[in-house]
This record gives C-alpha cells, structure tokens and sequence, in this order.
C-alpha cells in the first residue's frame, strides 16, 4: 500500500501558490491602472489645479472678462437695432454705452497685493478704504444713472417701451441679473 500524503499537500501547496499569484498579478494590475488612471485626470484638471481653482480661473480669470464684455456688446447691440434709433439719438446713445462700461478687471497679482494691503492696516483704516471704494462704486453708478435718464429722455415712447421691456430685471439669483441687464 503506498501512502501519497506528500503529494496531496503538494497539490494543495501548488493551488496556493497559483492563486497568490493570480490575485497579486490582478492587484498590481489594478494599482497600474488606478495610477494611470490618476495621472490622465490630473492632467486633464489643469495640471494640478484642484477643481475649486479650475473653477474659479475658469469663471473670474481675464478670459472671462472677454466673454462679459461679447455678451454685454451683443445685447447693447441687439438693444440699439430694437430701438430703432434716430440718428438724433446717437450721440445720447454712445454716452449711454461709455458709462455702462465696466472699469479694467484687475488681475491676480493685484488682487493679492491688495488683500496684503488690506491685512497690513488697523479695523478703522479698512472700514475707511471699503468706504472710498464703496463712495467709488456710488459715484460710478451716479454717472450711469445719470447717463441713462439723459438717453432715456431722447427716446420716443415706443422706443420707451422697448428698453423698458429689455432692461427689466430677470428675476435670475439675489435680487434678479442687476442694473441694466438686458433681455433679449
């Protein structure tokens, strides 16, 4: 009677070892895959920028600003081929245009030396220089409304009607798209 004990075990050895090495092939080729994986979605988000960072350069960068400025000049023009305007009303519609225009958006390096500027000063002198640029703003927008009642009063009443009906609020987000959005 032979007794093949050893072979059993070496069978049983031999299933272990091939399925160690199945499942470590089929880990390292998961690990390879999650790394290139890994690697093509950082290169896809900016190369390195996290998502809120891509976002943000994507929606306030100076790219954007073009983009406001298309949108703002297609409905001014849209507007203007609405009204109808007379060539009596040109002069009152350029004014109107010039102080619409949004002031240059400053860049991220400006931005950064005036958040240090604004660090480096006490609570009183914050509050003084939020109210110049808030008496700025105020004085900007003055000028606008100012220019829009000139423009306003060159209008016929038809005309009247149009820009009432494509200047009025939206309704979109805080308190609808703003001043002198237009609808289109």
């Amino acid at each position: 009677m032979s007794f093949h004990s050893g072979s059993a075990i070496d069978t049983d050895r031999k299933e272990y070892v091939m399925k160690m090495k199945f499942a470590q092939t089929v880990l390292l080729a998961a690990l390879v895959g999650g790394g290139a994986l890994g690697a093509s979605a950082w290169a896809m988000n900016g190369g390195g920028k996290s998502g809120c960072e891509a976002r943000h350069a994507m929606h306030h960068g100076q790219g954007m600003q073009g983009k406001w400025e298309a949108r703002r000049d297609a409905r001014l023009a849209d507007l203007k081929t609405k009204l109808k305007l007379a060539p009596s009303q040109e002069a009152a519609w350029q004014t109107f245009v010039e102080a619409g225009k949004p002031g240059p958006m400053p860049t991220r390096a400006e931005r950064e030396t005036m958040r240090e500027r604004m660090a480096a000063l006490s609570t009183p002198e914050r509050m003084d220089a939020m109210m110049q640029k808030a008496d700025a703003r105020r004085a900007h927008m003055a000028g606008r409304h100012e220019a829009v009642k000139t423009f306003y009063m060159q209008l016929t009443s038809e005309q009247r009607a149009v820009f009432d009906a494509l200047t009025a609020p939206s309704g979109h987000g805080r308190g609808g798209m703003g001043p002198a959005r237009m609808r289109s």
